[in-house]
């Protein structure tokens, strides 16, 4: 079942922000990625031609169970209902030309989630750690605790904007390590705990 909607965080680890050569923002840095590029684990991230590098974005993804306006951090933790692996794919070099990211962002299959979701206690949040491998390579490592604005903070900051309804998908920024993927690739999110999302690369 597809997110009525899935909001995206740019820039809330200070060292990836620092690797695109941004920094950090006053305050979380909302976009959008569009419900159709929603794949599950195993299926593939197509490459398209219109992209010359597509790079892999690790990201801890939560996934909103109850109706949330303009909630407090102590109805955003109530509003939680689980954690899953989030792959922001993104074609980077169409992010840089433009000043929207909405087409670097929302291509078909750039937003792989999965395998699960699965309720973490809120006072473990900020315990949850994020891993990527390419080709069983380690490529990135980041903690919960390492963001800019906290997973609590950040729902409680998208309600005051947006009603978050069941189902929702709010990816939560990634951590430094971000690279390109190319045709034959495979890339893994895993959030220990949680599972490991598993996709191919395709052109």
């Amino acid at each position: 079942m597809r997110p009525g909607k899935i909001i995206g965080v740019g820039r809330n680890y200070v060292e990836h922000a620092a690797e695109l050569g941004n920094a950090v923002p006053e305050r979380p840095l909302l976009f959008f990625k569009p419900p159709t590029a929603v794949i599950g684990d195993g299926d593939p991230i197509v490459l398209p031609p219109e992209s010359t590098q597509v790079d892999f974005e690790a990201e801890i993804g939560v996934v909103i169970g109850a109706r949330l306006r303009r909630g407090t951090e102590a109805q955003a933790r109530v509003a939680i209902a689980g954690i899953t692996c989030v792959n922001d794919v993104t074609a980077r070099d169409i992010q840089r030309r433009e000043e929207q990211w909405a087409r670097a962002k929302g291509f078909d299959t750039f937003c792989p989630v999965g395998p699960r979701v699965v309720p973490v206690a809120p006072d473990r949040l900020t315990e949850l750690e994020v891993v990527c491998r390419v080709n069983g390579r380690e490529r990135q490592r980041g903690r919960a605790s390492q963001m800019a604005f906290g997973i609590v903070a950040l729902v409680a900051y998208v309600s005051q904007a947006m009603t978050l309804e069941p189902g929702d998908l709010i990816a939560t920024g990634t951590p430094a390590g971000v690279g390109p993927l190319q045709p034959g690739d495979v890339v893994e999110v895993e959030i220990p705990g949680v599972g490991v999302l598993r996709n191919p690369v395709v052109a």
